[in-house]
């Protein structure tokens, strides 16, 4: 059995000891870097073998938001787990945005951060190319896990019709889709003399997982007579 290779990004000498040493006696594999230039080579070299990157976001030399950035658009299937000081919304937000797969506020335990580690090498066999992502106020939609992941932590899975219903309205835009549209493309159903009744009922749940208010969405917005709607602000690539 192969062992898993992670890489640690951190610039302070006693928490990157710390973590290695936890994750070699876990029995990984491991290399490491203690500033953002050095780090940024190491996981942008496509022939090093790294299964999942632990990336601090305040480091010397390269900011780790830059190097989330660079590694998502070179090695889009490369795990990461960012480790922060930074509690605030607004970061956490940016490096779910940047598609970070998870995001561990630091104080952690090891334990804790062992489990996290376990958790997405076990969910996450690889990231197709090009990976789909929705970004919304407070969290991420993961289109290719299926799932949505919150700023605060929370994970929610998505169904598969649900995580269809979300591609398609983010594959269009700014575009008003009819829920004769949906039926027809999304349930490949001839929208003839059936009820769309149960459009609504799975964009009313998939706003709810969004956490998006059903009397005032602004994810998912319902324009009357017409159809549905999803804001070009919330999408990324």
């Amino acid at each position: 059995m192969n062992r898993k290779t992670v890489m640690v990004i951190e610039d302070d000498p006693a928490i990157r000891r710390g973590l290695i040493d936890a994750l070699t006696f876990a029995g990984y594999a491991t290399l490491e870097a203690g500033n953002g230039l050095a780090g940024c080579r190491t996981a942008l070299d496509p022939g090093c073998a790294i299964d999942l990157l632990l990336l601090d976001l305040v480091l010397p030399g390269r900011d780790g938001l830059e190097i989330l950035r660079k590694v998502r658009q070179c090695r889009p299937t490369l795990l990461v787990i960012v480790l922060t000081a930074r509690a605030s919304e607004d970061d956490r937000v940016r490096g779910l945005s940047l598609g970070s797969d998870d995001y561990i506020i630091k104080p952690f335990s090891i334990r804790e951060l062992l489990a996290r580690v376990e958790a997405v090498l076990r969910r996450s066999p690889g990231r197709p190319p090009g990976g789909r992502r929705v970004a919304f106020h407070g969290g991420l939609a993961d289109l290719d896990r299926r799932e949505v992941r919150f700023a605060d932590g929370e994970r929610i899975d998505l169904s598969e019709r649900e995580n269809e219903l979300l591609l398609y309205l983010a594959s269009h835009t700014e575009r008003v889709i009819s829920r004769e549209e949906i039926l027809a493309q999304v349930w490949g159903l001839d929208p003839a003399g059936i009820t769309t009744r149960t459009i609504d009922m799975h964009v009313a749940r998939l706003r709810e997982k969004l956490r998006d208010d059903s009397e005032r969405p602004r994810i998912i917005l319902t324009v009357r007579g017409l159809g549905y709607m999803l804001r070009a602000g919330d999408v990324t690539r």
